[in-house]
């Protein structure tokens, strides 16, 4: 069994076993405050009822029912009045109330990413081990109380279990994709400070609104969240008409005959998994992605198409050419200058590129001499190392070589060395 694997399976292996532990603690001694975990239990239900499909980069799917959990694991007292459910009742609850708002997705063929649903049992499991057992005993109300240091007590819970979600993340994308790990926890952790901090924050304010006005308050300060989850996928319909726009324009060169089907699709999936093997997240990894898709858009300006699209083939003049030429037609599309930098600058010598840059021009270089043969890939790989003097950036190759030997990038149908 490869590492990766035994991750997977340790990790989720670990979530099965807390679910079935906190279900069999719950039915051996029933259920404490049911009201309470009727309403938290539904309002889980209805943040994965509510939520969105997890596009890359995206880590919280449904934040509400993240919030609504993470305030349950974190509720101390109801109107006033101490709550006793526990870390195992907690578990139970949230289990429970997930797998029945997932119920519709499933029927409708979009179940929820298994590597989610561990992360949610654990992280919670964590927040309320590290939360209830103490205020059960009296310690919090003892040495704490009731006032500001109880609300920064429950702000730092929230931030550890945040932190903790982040590096489970992290480790399953490592396992699943082969990626180096620290720039996977980093990308994790920049993710923190967008729908993740206002994910830490609902749940804290819960918590406390339950503790002083009772169940009433959960509405009302779910309202907020729900409102920013309906913004947010407005605007990633947005953010996903402009990548389908950006892949339309890319395919321009293929239906005009210039590259060969499929070309700018895997130098684009090659091209991100270069970038995640040398470190790139966030924002850098889509201009990389999209000045991938659009490398080859300066061939529509060609009197003379190329001969099977293969730039690589060509004089490094007239590689600048056309390059120069791609940039100017990026630019009136509206893209971001950042995407239309990279693809201008591709054919440059690699000391004076952007590493973007450098990455794209070793990708497409590969995909134009590669062949349908190993052997072919193998030769292409080897063309490479030998133009590492002035061409290709020694770092990105290595990487291009590494990204290979792994199977290439998901998606992407060719012949790679072994």
């Amino acid at each position: 069994m490869r590492p990766g694997a035994v991750t997977l399976t340790t990790v989720h292996g670990a979530a099965l076993l807390l679910g079935l532990v906190g279900f069999a603690g719950t039915l051996w001694h029933g259920v404490d405050e049911p009201g309470n975990a009727l309403a938290f239990g539904a309002l889980v239900a209805l943040g994965e009822l509510v939520r969105w499909g997890a596009a890359p980069g995206e880590r919280e799917p449904a934040p509400l029912a993240a919030a609504g959990a993470l305030a349950y694991a974190l509720l101390g007292t109801s109107a006033g009045a101490a709550t006793t459910h526990g870390v195992l009742q907690t578990v139970a609850v949230v289990v429970a109330a997930g797998l029945a708002g997932i119920v519709p997705h499933v029927a409708r063929g979009r179940g929820p990413d298994p590597d989610h649903l561990a992360r949610r049992v654990l992280t919670v499991g964590f927040a309320a081990l590290c939360f209830q057992p103490l205020y059960n005993a009296g310690s919090v109300a003892e040495h704490l109380g009731q006032g500001p240091t109880y609300a920064l007590f429950l702000l730092l819970l929230l931030v550890l279990t945040a932190l903790c979600d982040a590096v489970l993340a992290a480790l399953l994308l490592r396992a699943r994709t082969g990626f180096p790990y620290g720039p996977l926890l980093v990308d994790q952790l920049r993710c923190l400070l967008g729908i993740g901090s206002a994910v830490c924050a609902t749940g804290a304010v819960m918590a406390l609104g339950v503790a002083a006005a009772g169940l009433w308050a959960l509405p009302v300060l779910a309202l907020p969240l729900l409102l920013t989850q309906v913004s947010f996928r407005r605007y990633a319909a947005v953010r996903t008409v402009n990548r389908q726009t950006i892949a339309s324009l890319a395919r321009a060169t293929e239906i005009a005959g210039c590259t060969p089907p499929g070309h700018a699709h895997r130098v684009a999936a090659l091209s991100a998994a270069v970038g995640r093997e040398l470190g790139l997240s966030g924002a850098e990894l889509t201009v990389l992605e999209h000045a991938a898709l659009m490398h080859d858009i300066g061939q529509l300006s060609l009197v003379d198409p190329v001969e099977g699209g293969a730039t690589a083939r060509l004089p490094a003049e007239e590689q600048r050419r056309i390059a120069r030429l791609g940039g100017e037609v990026v630019r009136r599309t509206g893209v971001p200058e950042a995407v239309a930098v990279v693809v201008e600058r591709q054919a440059d010598p690699y000391r004076e590129q952007p590493r973007a840059a450098r990455i794209v021009r070793a990708v497409n270089a590969y995909d134009d001499l590669a062949g349908a043969d190993a052997g072919s890939a193998l030769g292409a790989l080897e063309r490479l190392r030998l133009g590492t003097a002035r061409d290709y950036h020694p770092d990105v190759v290595d990487s291009l070589a590494r990204v290979l030997a792994r199977g290439g990038a998901p998606g992407v149908t060719s012949a790679t060395p072994g």
